[in-house]
C-alpha cells in the first residue's frame, strides 16, 4: 500500500476544477477564457499540488493559435516528469454531443522513480478535491496518448463518432 504522501491541493487547483466543471452559460468573453486543459505539478519542494504555470489552453485559444487542442495537450506534457491533467473533452455519439472532463495521471516510463512514486502516493489527495470526475486515465508515455482513438475508448468505446470535431 502506498503511503499516503501527506501532500496538500492549493486553493487555486480547486478554484481552476470548479470553473471548469461548472459550464454555466456565460458570455462569449467568459467562455473564451475558460480552460480547455491544463496541467498541475508538484511545487518545488513538493509539499503542494499547484497549478503548472502556463501550461494550460483556454477555449479562446481554439481556433486562434490552437488548431487541434488534443495534439496541443499532448504537447503540453513533460517527456521525461509525471503531472497531472484535466482535459475538457467535447466528443459525439450517434445520439448527442458530450463534453466531459478527464482526469490524467501522467507518468511516463522515462520519470525518476522518485517522481512517480510521490505523483502516485499524491494523486488521491487531488483526486478527492475533483468530485464527479467520471474519467480517469493513467498515461505511461506517449504513445498511449498520442492515439486520440484512446481517449475516445475512454470516454464512450466504440459509440464515439468524433473527437474534438474530427471523425473518429
Amino acid at each position: 500500500v502506498l503511503q499516503a504522501s501527506g501532500v496538500t491541493v492549493n486553493d487555486e487547483v480547486i478554484r481552476v476544477f470548479n470553473d471548469m466543471k461548472v459550464r454555466k452559460s456565460s458570455t462569449q468573453d467568459e467562455v473564451k477564457k475558460r480552460k480547455k486543459a491544463v496541467l498541475f505539478c508538484l511545487s518545488e519542494d513538493r509539499k503542494k499540488i499547484i497549478v503548472e504555470e502556463g501550461k494550460q489552453i483556454l477555449v479562446g485559444d481554439i481556433g486562434e493559435t490552437v488548431d487541434d487542442p488534443y495534439a496541443c495537450f499532448v504537447k503540453l506534457l513533460p517527456p521525461n516528469d509525471c503531472r497531472y491533467g484535466l482535459y475538457d473533452a467535447t466528443y459525439e455519439t450517434k445520439e448527442s454531443k458530450k463534453e466531459d472532463l478527464v482526469f490524467v495521471f501522467w507518468a511516463p516510463d522515462s520519470a525518476p522513480l522518485k517522481s512517480k512514486m510521490i505523483y502516485a502516493s499524491s494523486k488521491d489527495a487531488i483526486k478527492k478535491k475533483f468530485t464527479g470526475i467520471k474519467h480517469e486515465w493513467q498515461v505511461n508515455g506517449l504513445d498511449d496518448i498520442q492515439d486520440r482513438s484512446t481517449l475516445a475508448e475512454k470516454l464512450g468505446g466504440n459509440v464515439v463518432v468524433s473527437l474534438e470535431g474530427k471523425p473518429m
